[in-house]
């Protein structure tokens, strides 16, 4: 059957197709581009913001900034409005289309009703024909054999048999197709146009865009770092493993994305000629003079003067230093992370190498991660983490520290009576101090639970090199929130002292170290408890398990001695004169057993044989209730292999959950001197704080904003031995909020494999042989010769 392709003439099917294309875009388009209101809880966190003078000129810059985005949605508005009026008016254009599509009928051919007479046909056929026969004047060829063919489906039987299946009295016809566009874009005329219009799109264009899009992206990393700047930081971290907080600095200003000749972007101004000599005479710490390259080229001279410039909260000229200064602290954060995981990948090739002179030391890690802070708050590392509340001064901190009072951070702050703190700040205003007070309830008060563990079915043993999986939990939770329902009961009853905070912080710590031994230890006493209530008769007050290691401690500071844990020790317990005789245990029932052999033998002989009846009864009552106790350890270890199947599967289903993508959103930080808004990040890591080494890789957490857990892995000591590592929990954006936790490794020796003699194959096959050898029975190949001789 053959196929004709049709176009479309008049245009209705292209109008349908035009209709259908244009719907599939304007949905999608209109639900995600549409500009949205804040949400209410949107508009709660704008009106708890810090209101200070910093912040302030910060919302205002930012607002500055982003006058173009209600520009875009007004456009993005328009557009789509006009868009959903082109859509009205293609669905009106295609309710008016009418596709001629007419049936076949002989019957209104020959201009009879259906169901006429083979001699009302005949008579139809003879009129018109004669009417319309091409020799007549009124004679029509057209209109002749359509009335020939009308006659003839309705006489002839083959005809009217296709005409009933088919619809067509000639049988079925070619295939049709019809496509969705105009004629005219086919016609001889415009073939040219055409062809000119795909050459320029295919040859010219893509081509084009995909260079450009290729060249640019070969200058980058995944995280859009110039793959130079990278080069840069192995080159360094490499050469100097024990980098100074000072020389991290350095090198991070000498980034190439300072650079003019790398970043487009970089506007180097004359003026920097008369502002930047001046400005650099205030850094003392800037070390312009060093003569290494490219820590000595102008860019990075340039650079870290502005860098330090920003630890100091120096003010800048507003169209032009300040423009500068701006731009590179919106790059630093990510140059920050690259640096980190550059010495991570350091860390790992000198541990598979062994060359551990040459693996970058802790210290430079924690130094890279202490400029990310630094950066954000606009304070050194040295100075007081109170610097990063509002409103307070270098020249209020003389006042903190007295005899009276030794506030240094923010948790002693928050901890003080409102009455004294109020006194401490009494230079503040209501206003200020209130700016004060909402800084410390928004930030974040984290608790961490650590528990390492080797993940295998058979052995959970640590043993010399095998894979050590540390579980931190994570539970986050703003200062206010935790301190709120403390500070109003001791402001009711007194001040809360900063040395009974700093005892409360420490047990948190012990208990969050000693959680994971805790429940361990609560098992095996729980189970022991069970055993003493089955041997006792008496009622015995438990203790319960959160009362088993608290810590008390006396008012004067000083820890109180801690007693040895003493072992259980297993008592007989005395008989109830209350119990029934039923409910009597083993112990009771030989006690009893003897009493009655002692009264008996004060008395005749005639009742021995009672008495054996009732020591034969006792010795089954025993081993029934021996049955018992039996059944019941079984059912225990059965109910135990099914919990612990369930706490399998549920660690099974966590580690599906982590796997899915989270969103990086957390809390906004308070952060009056970054360009940006910032959100709250973290870093955690495993250290060997006494040699000096990173352990695990730090893992960069973007989305804490309740509760996380994260798992680290880590290659335990090829010694075995008893090793102290720290988890070490680290805020990319504030001071003062790092957190430091140990753990204990008792690394084991591998134990010995054990071999299977049914994979000794060759001791076998060497005593069959033997045995063959030894038998005398006929070989299969033996002849009958042999056999007879």
């Amino acid at each position: 059957m053959a196929m004709q392709f049709e176009y479309d003439e008049e245009g209705g099917t292209f109008f349908y197709f035009l209709l259908s294309f244009w719907a599939l875009l304007l949905l999608p388009a209109t639900y995600y581009l549409w500009p949205r209101k804040k949400s209410k809880d949107e508009e709660e966190r704008l009106k708890k913001i810090c209101q200070c003078i910093p912040c302030q000129v910060k919302r205002q810059r930012l607002n500055v900034n982003h006058t173009w985005i209600k520009t875009r949605d007004k456009v993005i508005k328009i557009g789509l409005i006009i868009g959903w009026v082109i859509f009205i008016l293609l669905a009106y254009k295609v309710s008016k289309i009418q596709l001629e599509h007419v049936e076949y009928d002989p019957y209104a051919e020959l201009e009879i009703d259906r169901g006429a007479s083979q001699s009302e046909i005949k008579k139809a056929y003879r009129k018109l024909s004669l009417t319309f026969h091409p020799d007549k004047e009124t004679g029509d060829e057209k209109k002749f054999m359509r009335i020939a063919k009308a006659y003839a489906a309705l006489t002839d039987e083959e005809t009217k048999k296709n005409w009933e299946e088919y619809g067509n009295p000639d049988g079925p016809g070619v295939t049709k197709f019809g496509i969705a566009l105009p004629k005219w874009i086919i016609e001889e005329g415009n073939s040219v146009w055409v062809l000119a219009v795909y050459g320029v799109i295919f040859m010219v264009i893509l081509p084009v865009v995909v260079g450009i899009w290729w060249y640019r992206s070969i200058k980058f990393s995944k995280d859009q770092v110039l793959l130079d700047t990278t080069r840069l930081y192995y080159y360094f971290f490499q050469k100097v493993p024990n980098m100074t907080l000072k020389k991290v600095i350095m090198v991070l200003a000498a980034s190439f994305e300072f650079d003019k000749q790398h970043n487009s972007l970089i506007v180097e101004r004359p003026s920097d000629n008369e502002e930047v000599p001046p400005l650099m005479k205030m850094l003392p710490d800037l070390d312009e003079k060093n003569k290494e390259k490219p820590l000595c080229y102008t860019y990075s001279v340039k650079a870290r003067a502005l860098l330090h410039s920003q630890f100091n909260r120096i003010e800048l000229p507003r169209n032009t230093l300040e423009l500068d200064r701006l731009y590179i602290l919106k790059k630093c954060p990510v140059l920050i992370n690259e640096m980190i995981n550059m010495i991570s990948q350091l860390v790992a090739s000198a541990v598979a190498r062994r060359a551990m002179q040459y693996m970058p030391r802790l210290d430079t890690v924690e130094n890279v991660m202490k400029v990310s802070p630094m950066i954000i708050q606009g304070v050194t590392a040295k100075c007081s983490p109170l610097l990063q509340l509002p409103h307070i001064t270098q020249d209020m901190l003389r006042h903190f520290v007295t005899k009276k009072r030794n506030v240094q951070k923010i948790r002693d702050l928050v901890t003080m009576k409102a009455a004294d703190r109020r006194m401490l700040l009494r230079t503040l205003n209501d206003e200020e101090y209130q700016h004060v007070m909402n800084a410390c309830h928004n930030l974040p008060q984290v608790k961490m639970i650590v528990k390492s563990e080797v993940l295998d079915d058979e052995d959970t043993s640590i043993t010399a090199g095998s894979i050590v999986t540390v579980t931190v939990t994570l539970e986050r939770k703003s200062m206010g929130e935790v301190f709120e329902k403390e500070l109003k009961e001791h402001e009711e009853h007194g001040s809360y002292s900063n040395q009974r905070y700093i005892e409360m912080h420490e047990e948190d710590e012990e208990h969050g170290m000693n959680e994971g031994n805790d429940k361990n230890e609560e098992k095996e006493e729980d189970e022991e408890a069970k055993n003493e209530e089955t041997a006792d008769t008496a009622p015995k007050k438990t203790s319960k398990a959160w009362e088993k290691n608290k810590k008390h401690k006396k008012k004067g500071g000083k820890a109180a001695k801690k007693k040895p844990k003493q072992p259980y020790q297993w008592k007989k317990t005395q008989p109830v004169n209350d119990k029934k005789p039923s409910e009597e245990t083993p112990d009771q029932a030989e006690v009893s057993a003897g009493d009655s052999e002692h009264v008996d033998q004060s008395g005749s002989e005639h009742e021995e044989e009672p008495e054996e009846e009732n020591q034969s009864e006792v010795e089954e009552v025993k081993e029934i209730e021996s049955s018992d106790t039996k059944e019941k350890q079984k059912k225990d270890g059965s109910k135990e292999e099914e919990e612990d199947d369930w706490d399998k599967f549920q660690e099974e289903a966590k580690k599906e959950n982590v796997l899915t993508p989270k969103k990086k959103e957390s809390h906004p930080v308070h952060c009056p001197y970054f360009p940006e808004e910032k959100q709250e990040g973290w870093w955690l890591y495993v250290a060997d704080r006494k040699n000096h080494m990173l352990i695990s890789a730090p893992v960069q957490i973007l989305s804490l904003k309740t509760s996380e857990e994260i798992q680290l892995k880590f290659s335990a000591p090829l010694k075995p031995g008893l090793y102290t590592y720290s988890v070490i929990l680290r805020s990319d954006c504030y001071f003062d909020f790092d957190q430091v936790h140990n753990i204990k490794l008792d690394v084991k020796e591998h134990k010995a494999i054990k071999e299977h003699p049914q994979w000794d194959i060759s001791s076998d096959e060497e005593e069959n042989q033997d045995n063959n050898d030894d038998d005398g029975t006929d070989s299969d190949y033996s002849t009958d010769n042999e056999d007879s001789d």
